[in-house]
């Protein structure tokens, strides 16, 4: 596993201007970081499982956190789908879980707090 995914340059070209700028000590490269982030979260992995070739695991997981926070993440993923277009698919995901059938009598016991705000029945 000692190759690693980059992004390209044009790629991250497209979604540097929304990068936060660096305050004092330089970053760490952030084609790597964000590639590392992509790599991890693409493969469903632990912070700490990422390839050496990202860099520290604890430098992706503090960028990562970090720029989510600030919502640089939902702005990168925002205009990027606005310059896709309308699509031509669209694609349901038909994950659910499953409830034990005792769950649904929670609420009627007292044992689950009532959020909703409807009316209760008499």
């Amino acid at each position: 596993m000692s190759e690693v995914w980059l992004l390209s340059e044009a790629q991250m070209r497209r979604i540097e201007p929304y990068f936060p700028l660096s305050h004092g000590i330089p970053r760490v490269d952030d084609c790597r970081i964000v590639s590392g982030i992509i790599f991890v979260i693409r493969n469903g992995l632990r912070w700490r499982d990422a390839p050496v070739g990202y860099g520290p695991h604890k430098t992706i997981y503090n960028r990562f956190i970090r720029w989510s926070r600030l919502g640089v993440f939902n702005r990168i993923f925002a205009e990027l789908a606005a310059k896709g277009g309308k699509p031509d698919q669209l694609m349901i995901d038909a994950t659910h879980l499953k409830a034990h059938r005792t769950a649904a009598s929670l609420l009627k016991k007292g044992l689950y707090p009532d959020v909703s705000g409807a009316p209760k029945a008499a």
